[in-house]
């Protein structure tokens, strides 16, 4: 079993009540159980928060009393804990600590209307901020780290497999998901990071294709996307295979995919936007007549939840900052035939960045598998 550094919040609680400073707020409102476990520590299903410049309050009901108390101490969060019976008390506790203060920001993603209504309404004392909390949340601490990276590292385990499982013949798409995914976990990892993609022949041109019964044989292209997640955290990571002969035009497909996603992967550095990167990837394909093969973005950030921001994709403008943990994953996809996708994952450094996917990507062809 690994063991971490520990989750210290003090550091994204000071964050936080900062930014409630700069901009002249008193308190964030939290709905996000995703955002509520980075300020606490706390990991159950249910609960609000409200968080101060000075404190705060994490508001459960009957079932998590215990584990939030424990929680919020291992993690030195000093919100208090309130325990509640039922969930129109908690909206009853949760509205009134907010009418105590005169100005409250919240992000209109981690509600609905009706639980917004529920909490008192929208009032003059609150102002929509979406994504307060995700921005601070898109610098990981060493902690986060080290607990993205092993779960890496349990995906490169895992896809290291690879040719042995296909030894056999008769092998699935569903055969080689399964076995990936134990693999992890025999690695340490809690268990996938998401559905396991395994794509083969026509299905690779499928970005986001469910495996099937399909037998992995001889020309295909295989799209393998593969990760782990460790407490919490997610790792991603995409490596194409071609099995034994392919026609010409997969080959092509695939040189030109790895050599634009190594380009794009050292463009990454503190201080580029992070669209420029997408729209060069763009550009790029377009260079050598493949513009029509394209079906999504370049990258996203990943970390509590799979896909945040920063995100690598037309028209943003935000620049890559150290601490961030962003994917590299340019594709291109023939209806019909095939697709090929390459995918990093990095972590943005002070002076550029770090590869925290190990997988080989310059010797993508395996042998065919046996045919009896």
């Amino acid at each position: 079993m690994a063991r971490f550094t520990s989750i210290v919040v003090g550091g994204r609680l000071r964050v936080v009540r900062d930014r409630l400073v700069e901009l002249q707020h008193d308190a964030v409102l939290v709905g996000s159980l995703t955002n509520i476990r980075y300020l606490t520590g706390f990991t159950g299903s249910a609960g609000l928060a409200v968080v101060t410049r000075s404190g705060g309050i994490l508001c459960v009901d009957g079932r998590y009393g215990q584990q939030a108390t424990e929680q919020l101490t291992r993690a030195q969060c000093d919100l208090e804990v309130r325990v509640v019976r039922t969930a129109s008390e908690m909206n009853e506790v949760i509205a009134r600590y907010v009418a105590s203060h005169s100005s409250v920001v919240f992000d209109a993603t981690e509600f609905t209307l009706a639980q917004i209504e529920a909490l008192g309404g929208v009032t003059p004392r609150m102002h929509r901020a979406d994504g307060f909390i995700g921005v601070v949340r898109e610098c990981k601490d060493d902690a986060e780290l080290e607990r993205i990276s092993f779960a890496a590292a349990c995906a490169d385990t895992a896809l290291a497999s690879l040719e042995s499982l296909l030894e056999g013949g008769k092998v699935t798409e569903r055969d080689i998901r399964d076995e990936l995914e134990y693999l992890m976990r025999k690695a340490g990892a809690d268990g996938p990071s998401y559905d396991t993609i395994v794509a083969s022949g026509p299905n690779a041109a499928l970005p986001h294709h469910r495996p099937t019964d399909r037998r992995i044989v001889e020309g295909d292209t295989l799209v393998i996307d593969v990760g782990a997640l460790v407490e919490g955290y997610h790792s991603d990571m995409t490596r194409t295979f071609l099995v034994g002969q392919c026609a010409p035009d997969l080959v092509e497909m695939y040189e030109a995919v790895r050599e634009v996603q190594q380009s794009a992967v050292e463009m990454v550095r503190p201080g580029v936007e992070c669209g420029s990167i997408d729209a060069w990837c763009r550009d790029e394909f377009t260079r050598r007549g493949h513009e029509t093969l394209l079906a999504h973005s370049t990258g996203h950030g990943v970390g509590l939840v799979i896909h945040e921001s920063p995100w690598l994709r037309a028209g943003v403008d935000a620049q890559l900052k150290p601490g961030q943990v962003v994917t590299v994953e340019p594709g291109l996809y023939r209806g019909g035939v095939g697709g090929v996708r390459i995918e990093d994952l990095l972590v943005v450094t002070q002076t550029g960045h770090t590869v925290l996917t190990n997988s080989p990507k310059e010797s993508p062809c395996l042998q065919s598998p046996p045919t009896i």
